[in-house]
């Protein structure tokens, strides 16, 4: 047990670590040198541990990335009120400076779907599914949110839910490197008025 735990300890340490090196350089700019070396870390133990630069990125992904977009952008959605404040609210936590490294998690999500795009399938589709996960969330509780009668019962739950992400993942990228809340105040007001004339009886966000 002991062993078990001070192995998760380690990779968690190890996967948190490379997360930050590959933000900052990018997963093809970052040798596996450059991972040693930050990592203090000689071939044989790294490979004790991981198979290949790529399965390290892919339990990365596995053990963080997912792990924070669950918390920020998932987990609310599990609720039984009005679905729209409680997206809303989701999306703004999420954009929130103030937020320190859970905020960088939705900017790699982004960063990282770009640099994988038709150069890697696999981590590719390991990212997209985190995606897909949202997405299957979102559909459901905009569909729970028509039956309750929050939602107007001639809205596409599906196209609300790819609006949602597109519009999310491009303010991720129109913020990159700023904390600009003007932009994201701009944002989330259009966002309140949007889901407003998709809300039964139109009531107000």
């Amino acid at each position: 047990m002991e062993m078990t735990l001070k192995r998760r300890e380690t990779m968690h340490r190890l996967c948190g670590k490379g997360l930050e090196i590959f933000h900052a350089k990018g997963y093809y700019n970052t040798s596996l040198d450059d991972i040693l070396n930050e990592l203090s870390l000689s071939k044989g133990a790294f490979y004790h541990h991981f198979k290949s630069k790529e399965d390290y990125f892919i339990n990365i992904v596995q053990n963080l990335i997912v792990q924070k977009v669950y918390a920020l952008l998932i987990e609310p959605l599990n609720t039984n009120e009005n679905p729209l404040p409680v997206i809303i609210e989701s999306l703004e936590n999420a954009l929130d400076p103030g937020k320190k490294n859970e905020m960088a998690y939705g900017f790699m999500l982004n960063d990282f779907l770009t640099e994988f795009n038709k150069r890697n399938e696999e981590i590719s589709s390991q990212l997209k599914e985190i995606i897909n996960v949202w997405e299957v969330n979102l559909v459901s509780l905009l569909k729970k949110g028509k039956l309750d009668g929050h939602i107007a019962r001639h809205v596409d739950c599906e196209g609300v839910a790819t609006y949602i992400i597109a519009s999310y993942l491009g303010m991720r990228s129109l913020l990159m490197d700023s904390s600009n809340k003007q932009l994201r105040y701009q944002y989330i007001q259009q966002l309140k008025q949007y889901f407003n004339s998709i809300a039964a009886h139109h009531v107000a966000a």
